[in-house]
């Protein structure tokens, strides 16, 4: 019976990652007939006649970047000038116009800086005959590297690599989330925060955005490469002091947040800045859209479903918390939902890394579910959960993410497996490794957080 509710599990995140396929969703949204590039957004539909353009260029950075450029490869074809996109390794796709840059994630590497080079430098290059079109989607501000430069009475000065990836593991590891994170990496980084809106001034641009942030907040999603920054190097400065990690960052990022905080360093571009009147951004998916379509197959499969929220936050194991209470109040009083129910939330949540071990967020809230069954086996038989990640890569794993239930509860403790000891060490990847039952899809080339399913029976 657990087998058959883990499959069933796995449809219904099938389905999500079904409705927000990037190459479908450009392919819905954008067509070209003769001259006229036609974009449909939610309230309107947008023209561009190419014939005013003296160049198309197709640039962008993130996990799901190479499945919407292959679906803006076929409808342009040899109307694309040049395309460059900076893109995970495994999460391609086989494109003839458009060149891939290889970049790490979640710790940019030097295939981050290459890619950032190279659009900087095409986007100087652009001028008011030049349409750009942005493919924007999560993991974006790892895979996109344009480290910060700057003049003072004593020369230049940049940011090195080094720089950018010992301050991304640092704000990786304090507990932050993504909207604090980028608040501190836009920056320090010559690229995001509308800085790329600004090196493409006067091209105009039109970005099309897949979502991975919490709200959909345009200005978070791959840090907000072409989008007026509403944070401040004084907030930047803040978020240092509040998780503490001033002693933590490499000397010459710290240097260059206490230099704009005091203002002596440009702010990132703000709303009203003429830069954006070139700008058009146009979210085409999202978590939301996940979760209804997650909804439609757990109703076809026969589930009374209810959508929580695809605003999720905070940390792993509380949000565990959380939703097994609401499994519990379902097996006992059918609150929510009447069985058999499925539960559905979505989001992006947090972990605070006080151990060495390997995992991603999915993969601990599974853990710290599976902890709270161990807690009260009485109360929860007929309770099955999968957290996972939309982008099939739960932090640094080959890993979606993870299930919890009573037979993998004891399967767990026949092997001699502690999950206190596993959640101690941060280390669920090796506990379900050692019990098999890790979810892996591989990359999905999309990107729209998480997704957490409860099963009620």
């Amino acid at each position: 019976m657990s087998e058959n509710a883990r499959n069933d599990l796995s449809e219904i995140f099938r389905a999500s990652l079904d409705r927000v396929d990037p190459y479908k969703m450009i392919g819905d949204r954008m067509t070209l007939k003769g001259k006229i590039l036609s974009v449909r957004t939610d309230e309107e539909t947008l023209e561009w006649d190419l014939s005013r353009y003296r160049q198309v260029l197709v640039l962008g950075a993130g996990k799901a970047t190479a499945k919407m450029a292959l679906a803006v490869e076929e409808i342009l074809g040899d109307r694309i000038t040049r395309g460059v996109i900076a893109v995970k390794p495994g999460h391609t796709e086989n494109l003839k116009r458009i060149e891939m840059i290889m970049a790490g994630h979640p710790v940019p590497d030097a295939g981050s800086v290459q890619a950032g080079s190279t659009l900087a430098a095409l986007c100087r290059e652009a001028d008011e005959k030049t349409l750009i079109l942005n493919l924007i989607s999560g993991g974006g501000s790892a895979l996109l590297s344009f480290p910060y430069a700057w003049r003072d009475g004593e020369g230049s000065h940049e940011l090195t690599l080094e720089d950018k990836q010992g301050t991304t593991r640092v704000l990786l590891a304090c507990g932050a989330n993504i909207q604090e994170i980028n608040c501190i990496r836009k920056h320090l980084s010559g690229i995001k925060g509308g800085r790329l809106a600004q090196l493409a001034y006067p091209a105009e641009s039109v970005n099309l955005i897949l979502s991975d942030v919490v709200g959909d907040r345009l200005d978070s999603i791959a840090s907000g490469l072409a989008v007026p920054d509403d944070t401040t190097y004084q907030e930047a400065m803040g978020l240092v002091q509040k998780f503490g990690i001033a002693r933590e960052l490499p000397p010459p990022a710290l240097k260059v947040l206490q230099m704009g905080a005091e203002g002596k360093l440009p702010e990132t571009p703000k709303q009203g800045d003429p830069v954006f009147g070139r700008v058009k951004n146009i979210l085409i998916g999202s978590n939301y859209g996940a979760l209804l379509a997650a909804r439609r197959r757990a109703e076809e499969l026969g589930y009374n479903t209810v959508v929580l929220t695809a605003e999720v936050t905070g940390e792993a194991r509380e949000a565990a918390k959380f939703y097994i209470g609401i499994a519990r109040d379902v097996l006992k009083h059918e609150l929510a939902a009447k069985k058999p129910a499925c539960i559905i939330a979505g989001g992006e949540t947090t972990v605070t890394l006080k151990g060495k071990g390997k995992g991603g967020r999915n993969q601990e809230m599974a853990l710290s579910f599976l902890s709270e069954i161990e807690a009260n086996p009485a109360g929860s038989r007929g309770i099955h959960f999968l957290a996972a990640s939309t982008d099939g890569n739960d932090g640094p794993t080959d890993a979606a993410g993870a299930f919890a239930d009573m037979e993998i509860l004891d399967i767990g403790k026949k092997a001699g497996l502690s999950i206190q000891d596993y959640l101690a060490r941060n280390d669920s990847y090796h506990y379900y490794d050692r019990i098999g039952f890790l979810h892996k899809t591989g990359p999905t080339n999309t990107n729209v957080c998480d997704v957490q399913i409860t099963i009620i029976r």
